[in-house]
Protein backbone atom coordinates (compact mmCIF):
# COMPACT_ATOMS: atom_id res chain seq x y z
CA UNK A 1 0.00 0.00 0.00
CA UNK A 2 1.21 3.37 -1.17
CA UNK A 3 0.56 6.55 1.25
CA UNK A 4 0.31 9.96 -0.55
CA UNK A 5 1.11 13.30 1.74
CA UNK A 6 -0.21 16.15 1.35
CA UNK A 7 2.23 19.09 2.94
CA UNK A 8 0.24 22.31 4.37
CA UNK A 9 2.76 24.50 5.41
CA UNK A 10 2.13 26.82 2.95
CA UNK A 11 -1.78 27.15 3.55
CA UNK A 12 -3.36 25.39 6.73
CA UNK A 13 0.31 25.88 9.00
CA UNK A 14 0.63 29.69 9.08
CA UNK A 15 -3.00 29.73 8.69
CA UNK A 16 -3.47 27.90 11.89
CA UNK A 17 -0.65 29.84 13.82
CA UNK A 18 -0.07 33.56 12.69
CA UNK A 19 -2.96 34.22 10.94
CA UNK A 20 -2.04 33.57 7.31
CA UNK A 21 0.48 35.92 7.47
CA UNK A 22 3.08 34.00 4.90
CA UNK A 23 4.61 36.40 2.58
CA UNK A 24 5.15 34.43 -0.56
CA UNK A 25 8.88 36.22 -0.41
CA UNK A 26 8.94 33.69 2.94
CA UNK A 27 7.93 30.48 0.55
CA UNK A 28 10.10 30.66 -2.58
CA UNK A 29 13.52 30.54 -0.93
CA UNK A 30 12.55 27.05 0.04
CA UNK A 31 10.23 26.19 -2.48
CA UNK A 32 12.45 24.13 -4.66
CA UNK A 33 13.56 21.82 -1.71
CA UNK A 34 9.79 20.88 -1.39
CA UNK A 35 9.11 20.46 -5.24
CA UNK A 36 11.50 17.98 -4.28
CA UNK A 37 10.17 16.02 -1.88
CA UNK A 38 7.46 14.13 -3.97
CA UNK A 39 5.07 14.60 -1.93
CA UNK A 40 1.10 13.99 -3.24
CA UNK A 41 0.04 17.05 -3.21
CA UNK A 42 1.02 20.52 -1.57
CA UNK A 43 -1.43 22.86 -0.32
CA UNK A 44 -0.47 26.04 -0.70
CA UNK A 45 -3.99 28.57 -1.63
CA UNK A 46 -7.05 29.38 -0.67
CA UNK A 47 -8.61 29.18 2.99
CA UNK A 48 -7.88 32.47 4.12
CA UNK A 49 -4.86 33.57 1.64
CA UNK A 50 -6.87 34.54 -0.72
CA UNK A 51 -8.37 37.09 2.17
CA UNK A 52 -5.00 37.72 3.34
CA UNK A 53 -3.15 38.58 0.70
CA UNK A 54 -5.83 41.71 -0.16
CA UNK A 55 -6.34 42.48 2.99
CA UNK A 56 -3.18 42.74 5.24
CA UNK A 57 -0.46 41.27 3.10
CA UNK A 58 -0.65 43.86 -0.28
CA UNK A 59 -0.07 41.08 -2.80
CA UNK A 60 -2.22 39.83 -5.40
CA UNK A 61 -3.15 35.98 -4.76
CA UNK A 62 -3.05 35.00 -8.32
CA UNK A 63 0.35 36.04 -8.93
CA UNK A 64 1.16 34.00 -5.91
CA UNK A 65 -0.33 31.13 -7.47
CA UNK A 66 1.09 31.38 -10.59
CA UNK A 67 4.68 32.36 -8.85
CA UNK A 68 4.26 28.77 -6.60
CA UNK A 69 3.66 26.78 -9.76
CA UNK A 70 6.88 28.11 -11.62
CA UNK A 71 8.59 27.15 -8.34
CA UNK A 72 7.29 23.76 -7.90
CA UNK A 73 6.34 22.45 -11.40
CA UNK A 74 6.47 18.59 -10.61
CA UNK A 75 3.86 18.87 -7.37
CA UNK A 76 0.71 18.93 -7.65
CA UNK A 77 -0.46 21.80 -6.16
CA UNK A 78 -4.04 22.03 -3.95
CA UNK A 79 -6.32 24.37 -2.33
CA UNK A 80 -9.25 24.72 0.11
CA UNK A 81 -12.29 25.75 -1.54
CA UNK A 82 -15.61 26.84 0.83
CA UNK A 83 -17.99 25.33 -2.15
CA UNK A 84 -20.36 27.80 -3.23
CA UNK A 85 -18.67 30.31 -0.83
CA UNK A 86 -15.58 30.10 -2.91
CA UNK A 87 -12.80 31.90 -0.83
CA UNK A 88 -15.38 34.86 0.49
CA UNK A 89 -17.63 35.09 3.16
CA UNK A 90 -21.02 34.58 1.23
CA UNK A 91 -22.83 32.56 -1.45
CA UNK A 92 -21.97 33.47 -4.78
CA UNK A 93 -23.78 32.33 -8.66
CA UNK A 94 -23.49 29.29 -9.81
CA UNK A 95 -21.40 31.07 -12.72
CA UNK A 96 -18.70 33.13 -10.88
CA UNK A 97 -17.97 29.49 -9.05
CA UNK A 98 -17.69 27.88 -12.69
CA UNK A 99 -15.42 30.66 -14.14
CA UNK A 100 -13.01 31.26 -10.75
CA UNK A 101 -12.54 27.04 -10.57
CA UNK A 102 -11.39 27.98 -14.60
CA UNK A 103 -8.92 30.60 -13.63
CA UNK A 104 -7.67 29.13 -11.01
CA UNK A 105 -6.93 25.59 -13.02
CA UNK A 106 -5.52 28.01 -15.77
CA UNK A 107 -3.30 30.00 -13.48
CA UNK A 108 -1.95 26.60 -12.29
CA UNK A 109 -4.38 24.72 -9.55
CA UNK A 110 -4.25 21.10 -9.35
CA UNK A 111 -6.42 19.53 -6.65
CA UNK A 112 -9.45 21.31 -4.55
CA UNK A 113 -10.49 20.17 -1.46
CA UNK A 114 -13.87 21.36 -1.78
CA UNK A 115 -16.11 21.61 2.15
CA UNK A 116 -18.77 23.51 3.21
CA UNK A 117 -19.13 23.88 7.34
CA UNK A 118 -22.79 22.55 7.61
CA UNK A 119 -21.41 19.39 5.00
CA UNK A 120 -24.23 20.01 2.82
CA UNK A 121 -23.49 18.57 -0.22
CA UNK A 122 -25.45 20.87 -2.00
CA UNK A 123 -23.17 23.94 -1.58
CA UNK A 124 -20.36 21.77 -3.00
CA UNK A 125 -21.92 20.53 -6.13
CA UNK A 126 -21.26 23.46 -8.12
CA UNK A 127 -17.87 23.61 -7.63
CA UNK A 128 -16.77 19.87 -7.25
CA UNK A 129 -18.69 19.98 -11.09
CA UNK A 130 -16.64 22.92 -12.20
CA UNK A 131 -13.31 21.34 -11.20
CA UNK A 132 -14.11 18.06 -13.35
CA UNK A 133 -15.04 19.58 -16.02
CA UNK A 134 -12.01 21.67 -16.04
CA UNK A 135 -10.17 18.45 -15.42
CA UNK A 136 -8.66 19.20 -12.06
CA UNK A 137 -9.27 16.99 -9.24
CA UNK A 138 -11.97 17.30 -7.21
CA UNK A 139 -11.91 16.45 -3.61
CA UNK A 140 -14.85 16.43 -1.38
CA UNK A 141 -14.68 16.66 1.90
CA UNK A 142 -16.63 15.56 5.20
CA UNK A 143 -16.00 18.48 7.82
CA UNK A 144 -15.75 16.16 10.96
CA UNK A 145 -17.49 16.68 13.91
CA UNK A 146 -18.77 15.26 17.29
CA UNK A 147 -22.51 15.96 18.19
CA UNK A 148 -25.88 14.13 18.56
CA UNK A 149 -27.15 14.60 14.89
CA UNK A 150 -23.29 13.39 13.66
CA UNK A 151 -23.41 9.60 13.90
CA UNK A 152 -21.35 7.40 11.46
CA UNK A 153 -24.56 6.99 9.20
CA UNK A 154 -24.53 10.78 9.29
CA UNK A 155 -20.69 10.50 7.45
CA UNK A 156 -21.72 7.37 5.31
CA UNK A 157 -24.93 9.15 3.98
CA UNK A 158 -22.61 12.29 2.67
CA UNK A 159 -19.80 10.02 0.93
CA UNK A 160 -22.61 8.38 -0.86
CA UNK A 161 -24.21 11.75 -1.99
CA UNK A 162 -20.84 13.45 -2.75
CA UNK A 163 -20.10 10.29 -5.19
CA UNK A 164 -23.30 10.54 -6.76
CA UNK A 165 -22.17 14.55 -7.40
CA UNK A 166 -18.94 12.90 -8.69
CA UNK A 167 -15.52 13.44 -7.23
CA UNK A 168 -11.83 11.89 -7.64
CA UNK A 169 -11.20 11.50 -3.72
CA UNK A 170 -12.84 12.52 -0.20
CA UNK A 171 -11.25 14.03 2.47
CA UNK A 172 -12.29 13.47 6.40
CA UNK A 173 -11.30 17.13 7.53
CA UNK A 174 -10.84 16.89 11.31
CA UNK A 175 -10.07 20.66 11.45
CA UNK A 176 -10.99 20.75 15.40
CA UNK A 177 -8.58 17.59 16.43
CA UNK A 178 -11.06 15.68 17.82
CA UNK A 179 -11.09 12.82 15.99
CA UNK A 180 -9.98 9.75 18.11
CA UNK A 181 -7.67 7.20 17.01
CA UNK A 182 -10.89 4.54 16.96
CA UNK A 183 -13.47 6.79 15.77
CA UNK A 184 -10.74 7.15 12.70
CA UNK A 185 -10.19 3.44 12.20
CA UNK A 186 -14.08 2.94 12.35
CA UNK A 187 -14.79 5.47 9.63
CA UNK A 188 -12.61 4.56 7.50
CA UNK A 189 -13.16 1.28 8.21
CA UNK A 190 -16.55 1.63 7.37
CA UNK A 191 -16.14 4.30 4.17
CA UNK A 192 -13.78 1.39 2.25
CA UNK A 193 -16.22 -1.54 3.57
CA UNK A 194 -19.50 0.28 1.69
CA UNK A 195 -17.28 2.43 -1.29
CA UNK A 196 -14.81 2.23 -3.98
CA UNK A 197 -13.13 5.73 -3.31
CA UNK A 198 -9.79 6.98 -2.40
CA UNK A 199 -9.90 8.52 1.24
CA UNK A 200 -7.76 11.48 2.81
CA UNK A 201 -7.29 12.27 6.26
CA UNK A 202 -6.57 15.67 7.63
CA UNK A 203 -5.73 16.13 10.94
CA UNK A 204 -5.27 18.88 13.29
CA UNK A 205 -3.20 18.74 16.48
CA UNK A 206 -5.13 20.89 19.13
CA UNK A 207 -5.34 17.83 21.10
CA UNK A 208 -2.55 15.52 20.47
CA UNK A 209 -4.70 12.87 19.19
CA UNK A 210 -3.64 13.77 15.36
CA UNK A 211 -0.54 11.47 15.34
CA UNK A 212 -2.27 8.45 16.35
CA UNK A 213 -5.77 8.82 14.06
CA UNK A 214 -3.64 9.27 10.79
CA UNK A 215 -1.73 6.28 12.09
CA UNK A 216 -5.27 4.13 12.89
CA UNK A 217 -6.58 5.24 9.10
CA UNK A 218 -3.83 4.00 7.71
CA UNK A 219 -4.26 0.83 8.86
CA UNK A 220 -7.89 0.91 8.21
CA UNK A 221 -6.89 1.54 4.70
CA UNK A 222 -6.97 5.23 4.18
Amino acid sequence: MTIAITDVVLRDAHQSLFATRLRLDDMLPIAAQLDDVGYGSLECWGGATFDACIRFLGEDPWVRLRELKKAMPKTPLQMLLRGQNLLGYRHYADDVVERFVERAVKNGMDVFRVFDAMNDPRNMKAALQAVRSHGAHAQGTLSYTTSPAHTLQTWLDLTEQLLETGVDSIAIKDMSGILTPMAAYELVSEIKKRFEVRLHLHCHATTGMAEMALLKAIEAGV
